[in-house]
């Protein structure tokens, strides 16, 4: 049996030792919290760096030279190719005193016609304003929407295999009412209005609903042909299929009056505008402001979740 100093010391030191480890564990955390402070502090300067930093040209803008925006891939509203995008780059590029002409470098299939018109309609009111030529140079396509953009510009160059055309509308979906009579499902909509759901793809469609749609496309064709009349005038070497949505070569629009030459962004810069310096003003979307999108967007799910929960409502 140990002595009296001896169970004292035992004691002690297993105290002591429980103390450390405390006090050990302590500091840990400690510096795990350090840790992450500082890691939040550093991710906060970059997000704020990348969203609040002007990315500058590789050269003065007051300088002569080409001005740059691309417009690629799909247009539409929530894309870099929307229409608030590219104007708020237009007007920045033919504001500098600097830029001799805009090039519009495009690379699209096409997209929403509205967001195209709007561009459009930019083109016509910048190119008044500031007394510059505007040019549409065509890398892979220019097709549909794409087309509609470049249609207002003073000349159109083309890659002589690029695509090009496809002046149309079109409205597509399904229709699923014979799949489910044989599988015996029924369909349960309520509606408020007798055409409410006439793009419902699992409700009937009626002839007076399929009219009603054809009008519209039919409208929205025509104001795409009056566009394309307009911008490319008596250029024009007008065909039977040309308003049909069919497309062709880059060499066959230059044929068609589509386009007016061949050429590339490096080359028009350099021969017509005469100004070889190229500026890209193009806006696009950097790193942090997409987290900043969609931490919002987390943010904001949470939100409703918590409502819905809250109230009862689902």
């Amino acid at each position: 049996m140990p002595t009296p100093s001896a169970a004292d010391g035992w004691e002690r030191q297993t105290l002591e030792r429980l103390a450390f480890a405390q006090l050990n564990e302590q500091r840990s955390a400690r510096r795990w919290r350090v840790g992450l402070r500082l890691a939040w502090l550093i991710l906060f300067v970059f997000v704020f760096w990348q969203a609040f930093s002007y990315k500058s040209p590789t050269s003065h803008p007051a300088l002569p030279h080409t001005a740059l925006v691309t417009i690629v891939g799909e247009i539409g509203a929530e894309t870099e190719a929307s229409a608030e995008n590219v104007m708020s780059a237009m007007r920045l590029a033919l504001e500098d005193s600097g830029s001799q002409a805009l090039i519009l470098l495009i690379n699209s299939p096409g997209g929403s016609p509205v967001q195209a018109g709007l561009i459009n309609d930019e083109i016509v009111r910048l190119r008044a304003v500031h007394n510059k030529p505007i040019y549409a140079v065509v890398e892979e396509s220019c097709a549909s929407a794409a087309y509609y953009i470049a249609a207002a510009t003073d000349k159109i160059y083309v890659d002589k295999a690029s695509i090009v055309g496809s002046i149309g509308v079109l409205m597509d979906g399904f229709g699923f009412t014979e799949l489910m009579n044989k599988l015996g499902v029924e369909r349960r909509l309520m509606t408020a209005g007798a055409n409410k759901g006439f793009l419902d793809p699992f409700s009937p469609q009626t002839e007076a609903q399929r009219k009603h749609a054809q009008a519209m496309l039919d409208q929205i064709h025509n104001q795409f042909i009056d566009v394309v009349k307009k911008g490319r005038g008596d250029r024009l070497k007008e065909t039977p299929d040309m308003f049909s949505g069919l497309f062709w070569s880059g060499q066959q629009a230059v044929d068609l009056g589509l386009a007016d030459s061949l050429g590339s962004v490096d080359g028009v810069a350099r021969e017509v505008v005469q100004a070889p310096d190229v500026i890209d003003y193009t806006q696009r979307e950097n790193v942090a402001e997409r987290l900043v999108k969609r931490f919002g967007a987390a943010v904001g799910e949470g939100s409703v979740r918590a409502l819905r929960a809250s109230t009862g409502l689902r």
